[in-house]
């Protein structure tokens, strides 16, 4: 399963599920909150089924590894990289590449939800657009300036 690491917060939760349904992404089947002894934080757990409900029918295999692997066990190898690092990561990586789609604008939702903040994702980009290119960072950044759109601070995406 995908597990996005939040301070748990039922707003947020509404607020997140409410801009998945803005951005066209698909819905979320089920989430449980398992709430852990040991730490301070509580852990939701998403069952990813995006490329089931996309490709499901076309190419069954891509669409289980998507789902299982990818998002089941890749992304909660926390022990390893927090979702935070591997958000910012994957953010890079698929701005590196030009490939700013709704993939990227949920990657870039939920490096938010990750943790990382306007300022943050402004330095980031800035960082990148010198090794992988202007025109690239620009498309970036208009897609950022949406998702960080209700934050209120210094204005580093305006």
């Amino acid at each position: 399963m995908f597990r996005i690491n939040w301070r748990v917060s039922w707003r947020r939760i509404r607020r997140l599920l409410r801009k998945r349904a803005m951005y066209g992404l698909p819905e979320i089947r089920k989430y449980n909150v398992n709430t852990s002894m040991n730490k301070m934080e509580d852990k939701i757990m998403v069952k990813q089924t995006a490329g089931r409900d996309q490709l499901g029918d076309f190419a069954p295999k891509f669409a289980q590894l998507n789902d299982d692997v990818l998002f089941g066990e890749v992304w909660n190898r926390e022990e390893k990289l927090s979702l935070r690092d591997r958000s910012l990561v994957t953010v890079v990586s698929l701005m590196s590449q030009g490939l700013v789609d709704s993939s990227f604008q949920y990657h870039l939702l939920s490096a938010k939800n990750n943790g990382i903040t306007k300022e943050e994702i402004a330095e980031i980009l800035t960082h990148a657009a010198f090794y992988a290119g202007w025109p690239k960072a620009w498309a970036a950044f208009k897609m950022a300036k949406d998702v960080w759109a209700d934050d209120v601070s210094d204005g580093c995406l305006e």
